[in-house]
């Protein structure tokens, strides 16, 4: 380990060497310093974008700056994300529009664009990967690294790698991240959440049991309301309670599931940083400012939705397989329709024309609030090659598709739309 493995910390902002007792940075003046017996000796961190959408919407508009920014949409819809302004008056992600507006009435709404905000992703994916090919993609604004062996390449630790890896984000792309550094994954996805935004966490091995001790056993990654619900009728609701059980007692009574509580209580986490860098699905959905029935008024939304989800997959260079369909109904219970295809697909009208039947299917007089449709079993492809090997109507198609494709990226997404015939499907 060099020289700087050695010393209690360093600056955030401008990278020196501080001693223990110096409380800003004698090089920059900057206050932001980051101490820790474990800091250069751990190598896997979680990076998490903050407030991802927001941030995105405040760095192309600097009027939004000191605003409450939400995105979502629609009275009835939910937040997709907000800033952190919003966030201080109570306002969450998933969180239903109406509340959020209620406790943040001033907030400047912005209905979500997908396609701007995977093109950032995929800047801060490519910042990443120059830092270590181990990324493993969680979503569109966050990932898990593998830092080990890294130091000899880039001359300095990882801690120090990361640091100046949110310094470039910050510069060159003009958005915020914070950082959880640790010894396995489960530890550094909970140490990037103690600290946002900007934040630097670092929890170490050797802390790990301590630091759960007093947490509930929500706070175990996997753990949701079930397994918590499972648990309390045991008697168990702490962390610490189950660091005090035997292996073999909890796989008695919780199986497999017992054997992860044992070792995630203690901090322990075998899973190694996976390299596979492509969403296991890609979907869009809208809700409803009043219940849909009509068969008629659902399609030109499903073929809009259909749209979103291929732009994203054309941009991602993936397509998918099965195509689903998510409805839900006044009384918000959920449905969903799957169909496969033979080959995989990334265009508009194939999403479309096999999630349309789908939706014949259930619209027969249930007042919908929300409608969605989706791609999973993901795989690269080039959209031209599969445009080659449809049929010839559909291929067709296809050609109008991606001709429409070239003309918007060069004059704008609204430069050209399609005249579809939603009932008989055809042009």
């Amino acid at each position: 380990m060099d020289s700087q493995a050695a010393t209690p910390g360093f600056c955030r902002d401008c990278m020196t060497a501080v001693s223990a007792d110096e409380r800003r940075c004698r090089s920059c003046g900057s206050p932001r310093l980051i101490r820790h017996p474990e800091l250069h000796t751990l190598s896997i961190a979680h990076i998490d974008c903050d407030a991802f959408y927001a941030a995105i919407e405040k760095r192309d508009n600097p009027e939004l700056a000191d605003k409450p920014v939400i995105v979502g949409g629609g009275r009835r819809g939910v937040v997709s994300t907000c800033c952190y302004v919003a966030r201080i008056r109570g306002v969450r992600s998933a969180m239903p529009m109406f509340k959020a507006m209620s406790l943040c009435p001033d907030a400047v709404v912005i209905k979500p664009d997908m396609t701007k905000y995977a093109a950032v992703g995929r800047e801060v994916r490519q910042l990443m990967l120059e830092l270590t090919p181990s990324v493993e993609p969680l979503s569109i604004d966050e990932a898990f690294l593998d830092l080990t062996g890294t130091t000899r390449l880039h001359g300095m630790s990882p801690a120090l790698s990361l640091a100046k890896l949110i310094n470039t984000i910050s510069e060159k792309i003009g958005i915020t991240a914070s950082v959880g550094l640790s010894a396995n994954k489960f530890l550094a996805k909970i140490a990037s959440d103690l600290e946002k935004p900007r934040g630097f966490s670092v929890l170490g091995q050797g802390e790990a049991r301590a630091f759960l001790a007093a947490r509930p056993v929500g706070f175990i990654w996997g753990v949701g309301k079930a397994t918590q619900e499972q648990l309390a009728k045991g008697g168990i609701t702490r962390i610490a309670q189950l660091q005090e059980m035997d292996k073999t007692e909890l796989m008695r009574r919780y199986g497999n599931m017992g054997a992860r509580l044992y070792h995630l209580a203690r901090g322990e986490d075998l899973r190694r940083v996976s390299t596979d860098d492509h969403s296991k699905s890609i979907s869009a959905e809208t809700t409803f400012n009043e219940d849909i029935t009509a068969l008629a008024e659902l399609e030109p939304i499903l073929w809009t939705l259909a749209e979103k989800v291929s732009r994203r997959a054309k941009a991602e260079g993936v397509a998918g397989q099965t195509v689903a369909l998510k409805l839900k109904t006044r009384d918000f219970k959920i449905r969903t329709r799957n169909a496969s295809l033979e080959e995989p697909t990334a265009l508009a009208t194939r999403i479309y024309e096999t999630a349309a039947p789908l939706l014949k299917r259930e619209a027969t007089g249930t007042a919908f609030r929300l409608i969605g449709v989706g791609i999973s079993n993901l795989s690269a492809a080039r959209v031209e090659a599969e445009a080659e090997t449809l049929d010839s109507h559909v291929a067709a198609q296809a050609r109008a598709e991606l001709a429409m494709d070239r003309l918007r990226g060069k004059f704008g997404r609204h430069a050209v739309a399609r005249g579809i015939v939603l009932r008989g499907g055809k042009d």
